[in-house]
């Protein structure tokens, strides 16, 4: 199947990407990650890389000092501007920002889809200062989601186009270790949808939010490192 460059797919994707946020499976995901932004970067300097529409960073600044983010995609951007959120338009491997300006850089479900990753990691740490704190999410390659995924069709993300038109990458933990500038020490994690097999179960009555309980309280465990289908590397600028 022939690829889109991801500027043209989230371009074709801004018109459907807030159908579905939601639904209770997107509105988990949402809470688990920012949470993490909060623990790191409540009253601080804040830069979201690869903001879409803004849902995370909107929410991000009610609690952080300033909240800014990026993204590659007009379309998206079109719709967080429209939140009155402070967002420009850039490449997550050339930040428009200058070195060491915000205490907490964070991306969330962006990189995975970007080829040149370890540029991306540099100039996240780049704009972090000593002390700060880079959030990056992977898509984690022992995980139920990526089974899923293998087996299921095609999701749809427009009228054209679904989700196998973009570049899309699995990785291990070592492989997101060597990812990482020698300036970040990965010191802890966080495993998101950690046991949840399918989206669709979180609308379960009662067994869905016995699976929200429980996703919230194994995020932070070792295991989830292993096997949640979004492995967040919470990482130190030395």
């Amino acid at each position: 199947m022939s690829r889109l460059d991801n500027r043209s797919y989230y371009d074709d994707f801004a018109g459907w990407y807030e159908r579905e946020r939601h639904l209770p499976y997107h509105r988990m995901l949402d809470d688990l990650e920012v949470e993490l932004v909060e623990r790191y970067g409540a009253g601080k300097d804040v830069f979201e890389v690869g903001c879409g529409t803004g849902l995370i960073l909107e929410r991000t600044a009610e609690f952080a000092r300033t909240a800014r983010g990026i993204d590659l995609s007009g379309g998206m951007l079109a719709l967080a501007a429209a939140r009155g959120l402070s967002v420009a338009q850039a490449s997550a491997t050339a930040l428009p920002i200058a070195d060491a300006s915000v205490d907490v850089a964070y991306s969330f479900k962006v990189l995975a889809h970007i080829p040149d990753i370890t540029t991306c990691m540099r100039e996240m740490a780049r704009i972090v200062r000593p002390g700060g704190w880079v959030l990056a999410e992977f898509y984690n390659q022992r995980s139920i989601r990526r089974l899923v995924k293998a087996l299921k069709p095609a999701s749809a993300v427009s009228e054209t186009t679904n989700d196998e038109h973009v570049y899309t990458r699995y990785d291990s933990a070592e492989a997101i270790r060597s990812y990482l500038p020698p300036e970040l020490e990965w010191v802890t994690s966080r495993g998101i949808r950690v046991i949840t097999p399918v989206a669709k179960v979180l609308e379960v009555p009662f067994l869905g939010s016995a699976i929200r309980w429980a996703e919230h309280r194994l995020a932070d465990l070792p295991v989830a490192r292993d096997v949640g289908g979004f492995l967040v590397a919470v990482c130190r600028r030395r």
